[in-house]
């Protein structure tokens, strides 16, 4: 309402100015582009999916690229290739994540070189 503002009060009184762009408001003390909710923190849930991702592809094409060698090769490359995503994912910061997500990440891990196993196994 017209009755409740103040005259001769100006809205943007302390407001620090860069030439054309505001860099601080007097009302805030911080500049417009600094916000510090947006930050980046990783989150343990994208090296979890990360993870995921690797492991999903990776074990089709160790079965297709050993499936001409015996089942031992695809099984030994299978466990291999399941230890470098899992090292590569403790290294991205698994490692400080909570435990729930250390199990989680080793239970998927651990289930996707299961189906390699078992077609290894068929090939025996």
């Amino acid at each position: 309402m017209p009755d409740d503002e103040t005259p001769g009060i100006d809205a943007n009184e302390g407001d620090v100015m860069a030439g054309d762009r505001r860099i601080a408001r007097a009302d805030t003390a911080l500049p417009d582009w600094y916000i510090s909710d947006a930050a980046y923190r990783p989150i343990p849930i994208a090296w979890f999916a990360g993870a995921l991702i690797l492991q999903v592809i990776t074990q089709p094409l160790v079965f297709a690229l050993f499936q001409s060698f015996s089942g031992w090769a695809v099984m030994a490359a299978g466990v291999v290739v399941t230890g470098l995503i899992a090292r590569f994912t403790w290294r991205r910061g698994m490692a400080d994540a909570g435990m729930g997500w250390k199990i989680a990440t080793m239970a998927m891990l651990l289930f996707f070189l299961s189906l390699t196993i078992l077609i290894g196994l068929t090939r025996i």
